[in-house]
């Protein structure tokens, strides 16, 4: 592995490996910087050294670093979206569902004086839940209507 040198400070930089990259992209989609991985591997936080096996897996699997990265990003997205954590290995077990892989849909929902509401299409109006169970007629104007995201 070639190194290079730093003129201005004398100190010797080694390239990252394609294991490497694809370690520290996991923990990059995890919300981690490399000085936070180093950080966190001298603390023993993180042992480093247990992600290079599945990350030279993935690379074998995967064919390139780059397709090894964007199966890593489309698993992150998809557990994020559902508040779920995920390792390098839910890449494997999610292989084979690659392509079918969304992230959860955010939802909003309609709600009146803190009540939850539903559409009624067959009689074509808005009905709040009160709760007790009660479905009462809304009555008001749509601009009253309160649209919040459901996780």
């Amino acid at each position: 592995m070639p190194k290079k040198k730093n003129k201005k400070r004398g100190i010797k930089k080694q390239k990252e490996t394609a294991i490497q990259q694809i370690v520290n992209y996991y923990f990059h989609t995890k919300g981690l910087s490399l000085n936070q991985i180093k950080n966190n591997a001298k603390k023993r936080k993180i042992i480093y050294s247990r992600f290079t096996r599945p990350a030279k897996q993935l690379l074998e699997l995967a064919g390139s670093i780059r397709a090894a990265k964007k199966a890593v990003s489309k698993v992150a997205k998809w557990a994020k979206s559902r508040n779920l954590d995920y390792a390098i290995e839910t890449v494997f077990k999610k292989w084979l569902e690659l392509d079918r892989l969304k992230p959860k849909e955010i939802v909003k929902k309609p709600f009146f004086d803190d009540n939850p509401m539903i559409w009624s299409a067959t009689k074509k109006k808005w009905y709040v839940i009160r709760d007790d169970g009660q479905w009462l007629e809304f009555a008001g104007q749509e601009s009253e209507i309160e649209w919040r995201i459901i996780k």
